[in-house]
């Protein structure tokens, strides 16, 4: 089940372009998904970190923090802590099949460029990081 948009993460959402906000509500949408069907790692909480929506696993530390934003190049990303090789290994994986930001974001210029196959990987990842 999806919760209702956070009032402070409804505002941040609502000033992204149309397209980009069409995607940040897809990607939230997948988090919560891939979220849903990971047991143990408890409740996602939705949050803003970095003036962007961040979703993360307080309650059993189980996952490293995902964002989702409009990057300064335009479009929408989703974020992951550079510290982690979260991203690097989806490259490994995904090759040129998504675009990528150094090791800390996939991004997307539009939403029909969301492979929810591969973001979901790199979304479970997340929700798991400290739990291998």
């Amino acid at each position: 089940m999806i919760p209702a948009l956070a009032p402070v993460v409804q505002a941040v959402i609502d000033a992204a372009p149309p397209a980009a906000r069409q995607g940040m509500l897809h990607l939230r949408e997948l988090i919560f998904a891939e979220a849903a069907d990971l047991p143990g790692i408890g409740p996602v909480t939705e949050s803003l970190r970095w003036g962007q929506p961040a979703y993360l696993t307080l309650e059993t530390g189980a996952g490293s923090t995902l964002r989702i934003g409009v990057p300064k190049a335009g479009g929408f990303a989703i974020y992951a802590n550079c510290q982690t090789t979260l991203i690097s290994g989806l490259r490994e994986v995904a090759g040129d099949q998504l675009r990528y930001e150094g090791n800390r974001a996939v991004l997307f210029a539009d939403v029909a460029e969301v492979r929810a196959d591969l973001v979901g990987l790199l979304i479970r990842r997340a929700l798991t990081w400290h739990r291998r």
